[in-house]
């Protein structure tokens, strides 16, 4: 157990945690600014600020490209996390993740869809990308638990075997797609892949009110999460509805991935990586487990970007291949450690 006095200390360390990392990614880059470089720009438009340090080139590069990624970054970040946690704590499976559960896989078929098609049948198709994406993250969670439910008592594997099987069929129909729209194939691509060197404020603008949503809604609902765990005749007494519960958290889950893979394309292992080592530290409680995977999600992903784009510079990797790399081996830990506990 961790002392509450402890635990609510956290979420200020995750907020300097994040604003490190965005100034990291920030200042790196082929252009030399410095974080002294970017405070002193950040002081410079305070009330009588000093003058700002960065050449006009230097201001065009920071505030047109790097800035947003790193925005990007943390947002994408912040909400796979907080998605991974929420999905752990409404199936009380630690196993459970955006990408391994369908949503992911759905949200991309759906933002393929709609690159893909969207310019034969809608005047402006990058709009409704997140729309898609969100329609198609829910029906493949939704498809797997379902899938999962009808295993028998199977539990974490039966689970995790559904939303493999689930992942799998999306993304066959997602091949199909990129083969039959092969003009397209490039740029569907490279999206897949994930990344966020395509990203500018006007994704930013276009995710934002997606989500405000998402976070607002599963930080609203930690303590029913909480009532949760307790299991469903336990929360059922306490007069908790838990199927309305699911169901709502699971909407904003699904929100919040699809919006963030409708414009990073598909980043695996966020979802499950950062709740499990946030967990470690903060205890048990999904009032504290959520805020602090927002936060960890979103430094842990601008730090991941950092290395993509300087790991091999001036070429650049995608950034669903490095948190492939990191995630799969903490993948097996946990699966491992689970197999262990339930023995």
């Amino acid at each position: 157990m961790r002392s509450p006095r402890l635990a609510w200390a956290w979420p200020p360390i995750g907020l300097a945690a994040l604003t490190v990392a965005m100034i990291a990614g920030a200042a790196a880059g082929a252009a030399s600014i410095t974080p002294v470089d970017i405070a002193g720009e950040l002081a410079s438009r305070l009330p009588f600020g000093v003058e700002s340090p960065l050449s006009e080139r230097q201001l065009a590069v920071l505030v047109e490209l790097r800035l947003p990624r790193v925005v990007l970054g943390a947002m994408v970040g912040g909400l796979l996390a907080i998605a991974g946690a929420a999905y752990q704590g409404v199936f009380r499976n630690p196993l459970a993740d955006p990408y391994l559960l369908g949503a992911a896989g759905g949200a991309g078929l759906g933002a393929t869809l709609v690159i893909a098609y969207g310019n034969d049948l809608f005047d402006g198709p990058r709009a409704l990308v997140p729309v898609a994406a969100f329609a198609g993250a829910l029906i493949g969670v939704i498809t797997a638990y379902a899938l999962g439910a009808s295993a028998g008592h199977g539990g974490t594997a039966s689970l995790v075997l559904a939303g493999v099987a689930v992942s799998s069929f999306l993304s066959a129909v997602q091949t199909l797609v990129q083969m039959t729209e092969s003009d397209e194939l490039r740029r569907i691509y490279s999206w897949v892949l994930g990344g966020l060197g395509r990203g500018g404020w006007s994704d930013v603008r276009m995710i934002l009110p997606y989500a405000v949503v998402s976070v607002a809604v599963l930080l609203a609902c930690g303590y029913l999460l909480d009532l949760l765990a307790l299991g469903d005749e336990k929360a059922t007494s306490l007069g908790l509805n838990a199927t309305v519960v699911r169901l709502i958290v699971i909407s904003a889950a699904s929100l919040g991935t699809a919006a963030a893979v409708s414009v990073s394309g598909l980043i695996g292992f966020v979802g499950i990586v950062v709740p499990h080592i946030v967990r470690r530290l903060v205890g048990t409680g999904y009032r504290l487990i959520l805020p602090m995977s927002l936060l960890a999600g979103g430094a842990f992903l601008v730090l991941v970007d950092i290395v993509a784009r300087t790991l091999i510079s001036p070429a650049e990797l995608p950034l669903g291949v490095v948190t492939a790399f990191l995630g799969a081996p903490f993948f097996v830990f946990i699966l491992r450690t689970t197999r262990n506990q339930s023995m």
